[in-house]
């Protein structure tokens, strides 16, 4: 699919092989909104894909303009997130792959990655993703514990989600991930060792394991089970319950090959998520589609007093989201200037999520930031075993990864 072919990029700060320009396409459609999801999404049983397909190259077309002074703009990944991007039709996605390649300098070997979801998942379909460039599938598992599944309101079973990953498997998909919940009320450790066993067992190539977040100030918008929550009609494991839980996950992934390189992530083989990298490290990324989120340098160069970058957000609301695009106006809910110490308070805290750390004194010195009083407190974590140097990396340790908010506050 790509056209350009040269070293992939890797990112100065951590030394990971991560994208540094990358595109994300929201897909708002499922068959069934889940309790616990905030992302912008709407249930339809008739979804209008070519319609969307057309506002999304669209939105396109007006986005290009602001990236017009970049040109030739190479392209290290490409995610179809939602929503269920499975759902659309591979056509539809072939045109749209086909559109971004006339668009950009896509390369040759960029991570192309499509979510899915066991219940709306086929091996004919997966086998023409596969065909049409699709190289990375992102499977929204979630459990495999059938009275975990039925607490998040789920509608495939266990069996639903072997048989998405076995058929991503006869699709010729050597990169396969897939995502997991715990913290769920009535879910126990056991259900969460045994759900890690069972797909460990598997082999995928990664593994996302989110503990569940219902606090208000975390959501983008009320969910159902955060309501519930707050009238008490269910109730959360405790916090060190939750700990225990994701060390278990931590220790049983170890041992099958996967290791942590994020607080959530989980890869064999450094097949870690190039495009989920471009966030954590700071990389651009272009976004289309309703209740996209971009983000891109307007200064292009590391530079502190220039440094600034533009993050815009998309209406949630897919008819919103038409009525701009069909009326050729870009379809922002809203759109913010970010400065040097907000670039470098996102930088520290996205860096201090990699276990492979973060240069502290060279981040601090691109974004102009002061480094001597942030090493004085960064000693003081590493006296209390929050945090470790390894020559110009600092990172978390376990116990600091599990209070890394609370570590990036303090240093930020």
């Amino acid at each position: 699919m790509g056209k350009v072919d040269s070293q992939f990029p890797v990112d100065s700060l951590t030394g990971l092989r991560a994208s540094r320009f990358g595109i994300y396409l929201h897909f708002p459609y499922c068959l069934s909104k889940c309790p616990y999801c905030d992302f912008a999404s709407v249930v339809a049983k008739d979804i209008p894909e070519t319609r969307y397909l057309q506002a999304v190259e669209a939105e396109l077309r007006l986005r290009l303009p602001e990236l017009a002074r970049r040109q030739p703009i190479e392209v290290d990944s490409i995610f179809l997130g939602g929503g269920t991007p499975s759902l659309w039709h591979p056509r539809h996605v072939d045109k749209l792959l086909q559109t971004l390649v006339k668009s950009f300098s896509v390369r040759s070997d960029a991570e192309v990655t499509l979510e899915a979801n066991p219940g709306a998942s086929d091996a004919d379909r997966f086998a023409e993703y596969r065909r049409l460039g699709i190289n990375r599938l992102s499977i929204g598992v979630q459990s495999l514990t059938p009275a975990t599944l039925r607490a998040l309101g789920r509608d495939h079973t266990p069996d639903d989600a072997e048989n998405a990953f076995r058929a991503a498997r006869t699709a010729k998909f050597d990169n396969v991930s897939m995502d997991f919940i715990y913290g769920v009320h009535t879910q126990t450790i056991e259900q969460v060792k045994f759900d890690a066993l069972r797909a460990t067992g598997w082999a995928p190539e990664h593994l996302s394991a989110y503990a569940l977040t219902l606090e208000k100030e975390s959501l983008a918008e009320e969910v159902p089970l955060a309501k519930k929550l707050e009238r008490g009609e269910i109730v959360l494991p405790s916090e060190t319950e939750i700990i225990e839980m994701g060390d278990a996950l931590e220790e049983i992934y170890a041992a099958a090959g996967f290791v942590r390189y994020e607080i959530s992530n989980y890869a064999r083989d450094k097949r870690h998520s190039v495009h989920n990298l471009l966030y954590w490290t700071g990389g651009e990324y272009l976004a289309l589609g309703a209740g996209a989120t971009g983000c891109l340098d307007q200064a292009n160069e590391y530079r502190p007093e220039k440094m600034s970058a533009v993050r815009y957000s998309n209406f949630r609301s897919v008819e919103r989201y038409f009525s701009a695009v069909e009326a050729r106006l870009l379809p922002e809910s809203s759109r913010e200037l970010l400065s040097s110490l907000e670039l470098f308070a996102e930088r520290l805290s996205m860096g201090l999520r990699l276990t492979e750390g973060i240069r502290l004194t060279e981040t601090c010195r691109i974004f102009g930031q002061d480094s001597e009083a942030r090493i004085v407190q960064l000693n003081k974590f590493i006296q209390q075993g929050y945090a470790r140097r390894e020559g110009e990396k600092v990172s978390l340790t376990h116990r600091g990864l599990n209070l890394h908010s609370a570590v990036c506050a303090a240093l930020v």
